[in-house]
């Protein structure tokens, strides 16, 4: 087995790879957590819990494998938060506890999660075949085989969902089409932890309510996703939606005069909702003007506190550069105040 170098271009293209994979798992971990949550006991709800522990292995054996390559904790933790890669991302944004809200009824929701879980496994093989033959490119016989070992797991997953769609769909055409409805919502996994008691019940209560912020939260880690984000949904948004209240009813003057206090993804949100609608060239103007770069990906969605202490012993340069962003474009005199503190030790 040829043994990389640590720090050298094979080694560093062979983190990129594995991060991406890892985060990934890291992401459908999420996914397939809320989907166990609202499908009853059956074959499919045991097909996903057996996956569920296989990608929690996965995730482990990848970090692993990063550590013996030379990658740190902490860079393997920041792989986990930004969810760097595109699969990742999407798996972020689109899944998790939302999930309970789509379909027209439990039968089509349930259909609608084997479909996203199939489209889900595809792109995973597809990162393995990719790993697996950049391991063996570079003489990592090590990685190759992880990548082998994982991407066979991933088929099997994907063989097993394909025979689920078919009883999937017969369910949802009998509740819809025959008036025949078959979900049961107290044979769900959250009804299932619920009756379990004590911190099963606070543990998928917090998924449940919580989970569809959190991936949010670290997908807009990912540089530019939060103003993606906030310019699909402004295209697609209500007047309740948009984080002004009475926004139909202001004039542009006063919509001007709030800008200020928005985050990158609201005032991406406004940018595109006010295009689609009014259109006003001073409100457009003036989004234009605020929009820019975080200091780090993920800063929008930070606390003052939290703010306050990566303040603590940053340098110089950093310090100046989030007191600026502050400035122009949030305004928190929490967050400015503790930056002259910094530079005023400096």
């Amino acid at each position: 087995m040829t043994t990389q170098t640590e720090n050298s271009p094979a080694t560093d293209k062979l983190l990129q790879y594995l991060n991406e994979a890892h985060a990934t798992e890291h992401a459908l971990t999420r996914t397939l957590e809320a989907h166990i949550a609202i499908t009853p006991r059956g074959s499919y709800r045991s097909g996903l819990e057996k996956h569920l522990t296989e990608t929690r292995n996965h995730a482990e054996r990848l970090e692993r494998r990063m550590g013996e390559l030379g990658a740190s904790r902490n860079v393997i933790q920041m792989g986990i938060g930004v969810v760097e890669s595109l699969v990742g991302q999407a798996l972020a944004l689109s899944k998790g506890p939302i999930d309970l809200v789509r379909g027209s009824g439990g039968e089509e929701k349930l259909l609608k999660n084997a479909k996203d879980e199939c489209a889900t496994e595809a792109l995973e093989i597809a990162t393995y075949d990719a790993l697996e033959r950049l391991a063996t490119r570079v003489g990592d016989e090590e990685t190759a085989k992880l990548a082998a070992s994982i991407r066979a797991d991933e088929e099997r997953m994907l063989a097993n969902l394909r025979k689920e769609i078919p009883k999937l769909t017969d369910a949802m055409v009998r509740a819809q089409l025959d008036d025949d409805p078959s979900y049961d919502a107290s044979t769900t996994g959250a009804a299932d932890a619920a009756r379990a008691g004590g911190a099963a019940v606070k543990e998928t209560a917090r998924r449940a309510e919580g989970g569809a912020r959190k991936t949010a939260r670290q997908a807009r880690k990912v540089p530019g996703v939060a103003q993606v984000e906030g310019q699909a949904k402004g295209a697609v948004a209500g007047e309740g939606d948009i984080p002004i209240a009475d926004y139909d009813d202001l004039n542009a003057n006063q919509i001007v005069s709030r800008l200020k206090d928005l985050s990158q993804i609201d005032l991406a949100k406004v940018d595109s909702y006010e295009r689609k609608h009014a259109n006003r060239k001073s409100v457009l103007d003036k989004v234009r003007s605020l929009r820019g770069n975080e200091p780090w990906p993920g800063y929008d969605e930070l606390t003052v506190d939290e703010l306050s202490q990566a303040l603590a012993g940053a340098d110089e340069k950093r310090v100046r550069e989030i007191r600026d962003y502050e400035r122009q474009h949030k305004d928190r005199q929490g967050v400015i105040e503790a930056a002259d503190r910094e530079l005023q030790k400096a």
